[in-house]
């Protein structure tokens, strides 16, 4: 990857610093020239940045925000449209996320009891969040969520279960896809995200693995105005910015 590379802003994880820039195949840099991004590894996190006097401030997972706490005091599940559309009602359904990216829609289900198994074939994706997992799976108020959470750095398309009888109720997709909201916060992790992954070219692909694969149902979050990835939906749960095609499996 020509447009990112590590850089170490903690004196005290130079040699993490330098087994991580080692596992991710980047180039370890310590002055200007920078490339387009860095990820940036700090005292307390790993953060991923655009450098230069304009760029936006850093993305960076956290699951210990004012804003996750707020969903999780205010996490009834008949209020989250995601949870109506995985289908929490007696059971907590297994759910795999086969595009997990930094982790949040995985979060808020494994808050509501859910056991997430995460996928992300970007390993720079997958680092950033793993790092929150890891800062976040001993606190005290979220400890329990991140126990309910695996992460495997993988295409989920080479995923496949040990046996029949492994197989996800629910497989959850969330393809890149140029998104429109006006959140500025939104609009910066969108096009972090995309200049590291790309465009998801293969999401055809991604809804057939889905289908062969989820035993109940598979859940793709598109944006309102967007096409759905293949066929008509059973079945669409509407959200505030977002809107969840639910395909039930006969």
């Amino acid at each position: 990857m020509n447009n990112i590379a590590l850089f170490c802003e903690a004196e005290t994880r130079h040699v993490e610093a330098k087994k991580l820039a080692l596992k991710l195949n980047l180039a370890l840099v310590n002055n200007p020239p920078f490339p387009p991004y860095l990820l940036v590894l700090t005292e307390q996190r790993l953060e991923l940045r655009q450098p230069g006097r304009h760029g936006p401030g850093p993305v960076f997972v956290d699951f210990l925000s004012d804003t996750m706490n707020y969903r999780l005091r205010h996490g009834d599940p008949k209020n989250e449209a995601i949870a109506r559309a995985i289908g929490l009602k007696k059971t907590k359904p297994a759910v795999l996320d086969g595009t997990a990216g930094l982790g949040k829609d995985a979060f808020i289900l494994a808050s509501l009891g859910c056991r997430i198994l995460l996928l992300e074939r970007s390993p720079v994706i997958a680092t950033l969040l793993a790092d929150g997992l890891s800062r976040a799976a001993g606190h005290s108020q979220v400890g329990h969520i991140i126990a309910a959470m695996t992460l495997i750095q993988m295409d989920c398309m080479d995923f496949s279960p040990l046996s029949p009888d492994q197989r996800p109720d629910v497989v959850y997709l969330d393809p890149m896809y140029p998104h429109r909201h006006k959140s500025s916060l939104v609009k910066k992790e969108m096009r972090f995200l995309r200049a590291i992954v790309g465009n998801d070219s293969d999401s055809d692909d991604l809804l057939d693995w889905a289908l062969s694969l989820a035993s109940r149902k598979v859940v793709v979050k598109r944006p309102k105005l967007a096409d759905h990835l293949g066929p008509s939906p059973s079945l669409i749960v509407k959200g505030k910015k977002n809107r969840f095609d639910v395909y039930l499996i006969n």
